[in-house]
């Protein structure tokens, strides 16, 4: 009888402790990301919140901080390294800053269409791009989006890149997107996010440049008026991790937090594309002047800028990319 008095004290003491010890040694990841919470780069992060959690039974905890509350983008990277942030949804352009090839994927009008985008991304080119972070002591785990980027501004509609000439267009730090702006006769004004937001307010610039889902969280409707559907680039999110705090993670919650990385970045490309009809819809409705022009006069006019980078990324590989089927 004493006997299994003492061993069913034993199996609540065992217990009690595996709860002691999985909650006392949780790991806690720093997630960040520099946008609303409207926005579906939260949504992406929440969910890989959700799912990193649920995948490694609690042994692995989230907390997001959004807003750039951690920094702007390219600090988050710069933290990353250090180890500082642990982990970040964060648009692609920053990235060029330590993984120059990274440019190859902004140039203009490079991709045809999400279905286009997502098999590059999800293939041996996006694994090759994975492969040249890693060196800079940060880890992608998937490939979430920002999307197709268009054009808005509060001076007039644009159907041509006449339309654009002298406009003072804000652009992400992002050297491609600068001579990009530039072939379209733009006055290119680069800027952190942090800081577009009261530029825009304030009219010190003209205009920016998002994706749809953008230009609603931040509700830019109040400051532009106009809106032009160009899709000129197509912007990723790679969901990444600081190296350091990668190796502290044991090879099953590694895989985890992996599985629940490319899960969120589907789940946050399959939301986008559902609401971008709706999307257009509400703009329109808060009063923006939606215009979709012809963009081969667009294409034509950013030719230099592929004469300029194409010998610098190489041909075969932005072939490579072109002819993805």
């Amino acid at each position: 009888m004493r006997s299994r008095k003492r061993m069913f004290i034993g199996m609540i003491i065992a217990a009690f402790s595996m709860i002691y010890v999985s909650t006392v040694f949780a790991l806690d990841i720093k997630l960040a990301h520099v946008v609303n919470e409207k926005d579906s780069f939260h949504l992406a992060a929440v969910k890989f919140k959700e799912l990193s959690e649920k995948y490694t039974n609690g042994q692995v905890t989230m907390t997001i901080f959004p807003n750039a509350v951690l920094g702007d983008e390219r600090t988050l990277l710069e933290r990353m390294k250090m180890g500082i942030v642990h982990a970040g949804v964060i648009t692609s352009g920053p990235f060029i800053n330590f993984v120059p090839r990274f440019g190859a994927m902004d140039l203009p009008f490079l991709f045809r269409d999400p279905a286009h985008a997502y098999k590059v991304l999800d293939g041996p080119i996006g694994d090759q791009m994975f492969a040249e972070l890693q060196k800079q002591g940060i880890i992608g785990l998937a490939w979430a989006e920002r999307g197709f980027r268009n054009l808005t501004n509060s001076k007039r509609p644009v159907n041509s890149p006449d339309d654009i000439k002298g406009l003072k267009i804000r652009l992400m730090q992002n050297p491609i997107y600068v001579d990009s702006f530039l072939a379209l006769g733009a006055n290119a004004v680069p800027m952190a996010w942090t800081e577009c937001l009261t530029a825009l307010q304030q009219h010190t610039i003209d205009g920016q440049e998002n994706p749809l889902n953008v230009i609603v969280a931040f509700k830019l409707y109040e400051s532009q008026k106009y809106m032009a559907i160009t899709r000129h680039a197509y912007a990723s999110a790679p969901i990444v991790m600081s190296t350091k705090m990668w190796k502290r993670l044991t090879p099953d919650q590694q895989k985890a937090l992996k599985r629940a990385a490319r899960e969120a970045a589907q789940y946050e490309r399959d939301f986008d594309n559902a609401n971008e009809a709706k999307w257009m819809k509400e703009l329109a409705q808060k009063g923006m002047a939606i215009t979709t022009p012809d963009l081969k006069p667009f294409l034509k006019a950013v030719k230099p800028v592929y004469d300029k980078y194409v010998p610098k990324y190489g041909k075969g590989f932005i072939d490579s990319i072109l002819n993805t089927k």
